[in-house]
């Protein structure tokens, strides 16, 4: 199957020569060919370049695309998107005046869901999910990122990562997997955190690991959660069974754990609401991504990421969505670039380049995903007649979108 989309009026997030990531100013700079067209052939992007330019091209498919752009679908990689029912009522009580730490002290939160996904049958859990991946597709997401850690038991963290693995066989989306079965302490551990960090790493992990269930392992690193030793203790044991380390961390307290990230070679470390000046420091030139979720920020009410700190540092940013029952129960990335630009002063530039590039590193998706380049996964948003890129997060309550194509199928 071949398409020949013409008449782009922009196209977005070109790389000739493909990147990795962007850092810094580079983050500000988002090449672009207006007037473009751009050939798939099958699943890959084989040509694009100028409409003036285009060489003679048959192709089974043509698309006009006149006074619409085109970009790189979103790459989204901090989610929880496969989790049992919902958690409506504490967005209630936090509206009525009760903390996020309050909720969970009293048995809401992480183990509410975990309750619910511990008693729900896993073709039940899978249709649940199925549901929100073909939502986020609608919007405009081609690779996710999902973690496990609504289980909190062998079994139940088990059957989150064969769902995980069911949606990516299913979709053309590209999905990767993270085991964070340290993402809380379950009722039956409640006064044994070492106790239960020891059943993770000893009776789940070398689960996980032989059945080829995750590529990365995470672990909340928080006051009141894990600490920055617990961290360590994790990690190290992840990376033993060939699992690349992922990390929450300095969501609400800063306590060293972007530092023992860096120490272990982190794909990246997310939340960061709270960054200290050493934070910064000890994340110059790592290869590590520090990923922020500014919808989480926005639902709770809690500070957002320093991005303008941390980008005029030299830093590179991603963006995502945190979709998860508690603390941000959206998966939309339109959002997301919006509410980055909005509340977090980044420049359409950088939001995008964060929600695409970016957030292809990272899951270590940068080879195949996030650009517009030859050889790489043909998933691109063709929006609406929109003025400009900028128009996108400018506009952030309008749906911008008219087409998705993931992996050269239209969506």
């Amino acid at each position: 199957m071949t398409i020949l989309i013409t008449n782009i009026k922009e196209l977005v997030q070109v790389r000739d020569v493909p990147v990795r990531k962007v850092s810094g100013a580079d983050m500000g700079i988002l090449p672009t060919i207006k007037n473009a067209f751009l050939f798939i052939k099958n699943d890959v992007i084989e040509a694009y370049g100028k409409q003036d330019e285009m060489p003679n091209i048959t192709a089974d498919k043509v698309i006009d695309a006149s006074g619409k752009i085109i970009l790189p679908t979103w790459c989204d990689s901090h989610t929880h998107i496969v989790f049992a029912g919902n958690r409506e009522q504490e967005f209630v009580d936090r509206i009525k005046g009760m903390s996020y730490e309050e909720i969970a002290k009293k048995g809401g939160g992480i183990l509410n869901s975990a309750k619910k996904l511990q008693q729900t049958p896993e073709n039940e859990l899978y249709s649940q999910s199925a549901k929100r991946v073909e939502e986020v597709m609608r919007l405009g997401t081609g690779a996710i990122e999902i973690k496990s850690g609504y289980g909190l038991t062998k079994e139940a963290e088990l059957k989150m990562l064969r769902v995980i693995k069911k949606l990516n066989e299913n979709y053309p989306v590209t999905i990767k997997a993270t085991f964070l079965g340290a993402h809380a302490l379950p009722h039956d551990f409640k006064d044994n955190k070492s106790g239960y960090l020891d059943f993770v790493i000893h009776e789940i992990l070398p689960t996980v690991a032989k059945e080829k269930l995750a590529s990365f392992i995470d672990i909340f690193c928080e006051t009141g959660y894990f600490s920055v030793a617990d961290t360590e203790k994790l990690l190290a044991s992840g990376t033993a069974y060939g699992l690349v380390p992922k990390i929450h961390v300095n969501q609400f307290t800063a306590i060293g754990g972007v530092q023992m990230g860096v120490k272990y070679k982190a794909l990246s470390v997310d939340h960061l609401e709270e960054m200290r000046a050493e934070d910064i420091e000890a994340l110059q030139n790592t290869g590590t991504m520090p990923v922020a979720l500014p919808s989480c920020s926005f639902f709770l009410n809690i500070p957002y990421t320093p991005a303008r700190k941390m980008i005029d540092s030299g830093l590179p940013l991603a963006l995502a969505t945190d979709y998860n029952p508690g603390s941000t129960p959206s998966g939309n990335m339109n959002f997301v670039v919006a509410t980055a630009c909005i509340k977090m002063r980044m420049t359409p530039e950088e939001a995008i380049n964060a929600a695409t590039i970016n957030g292809a590193y990272a899951m270590g998706l940068e080879k195949t995903h996030g650009s517009i380049s030859k050889g790489k996964k043909a998933s691109f948003i063709i929006t609406k007649e929109i003025p400009s890129y900028g128009f996108i997060p400018y506009s952030f309550g309008n749906h911008c979108i008219d087409k998705v194509f993931i992996d050269g199928h239209e969506i």
